[in-house]
């Protein structure tokens, strides 16, 4: 049961994750920032994209890429200041009452998306970023231009702004 009082059965998950894996290997698994109130992952607001998923135990862990894109980027600058950002999936289908406070997530959802929200449903689920691979290639770029720099203004006349 997650913090909505939605309970997903084991058993639709596994479906969903399956049906997802192809979404993944096409590059097509594309999450937005924040949660739109659509039922499609509109283009102009991707952030990212799913590169991977597995189970580990009864969650859901997986691997995004940040795309260059204008979401991309504010979510970029987000990790890169060390704001912790949730997960959160994006679906659609009927809801049936358990008991008081609880509801069913019914055989006819569909997992549409994984977003990046401020607040996730679930308990732990928070993106946990990989440091050092955004650190070694910061500063991978950052050499790169010094080095350009230097070359570019060696004899006094420097054309970058």
């Amino acid at each position: 049961k997650n913090g909505n009082g939605r309970y997903y059965s084991k058993s639709l998950w596994d479906r969903e994750m399956s049906k997802y894996k192809e979404l993944v290997e096409q590059r097509r698994a594309m999450g937005e920032l924040d949660h739109p109130d659509s039922q499609i992952v509109n283009l102009k607001n991707v952030s990212h994209i799913i590169k991977e998923y597995w189970w580990d135990g009864d969650e859901v862990m997986g691997k995004i890429e940040i795309l260059p894109t204008p979401s991309g980027q504010i979510l970029k600058e987000l990790v890169k200041s060390g704001v912790t950002v949730g997960v959160s999936s994006r679906g659609m289908g009927s809801l049936k009452e358990m008991n008081e406070g609880t509801l069913e997530v019914q055989d006819d959802f569909e997992l549409l998306c994984w977003d990046f929200v401020s607040t996730p449903s679930n308990p732990g689920s928070w993106m946990t970023p990989l440091h050092e691979g955004l650190t070694k290639t910061v500063s991978q770029y950052s050499k790169a231009n010094e080095i350009i720099r230097e070359i570019l203004c060696a004899h006094g006349n420097c054309p970058i702004f």
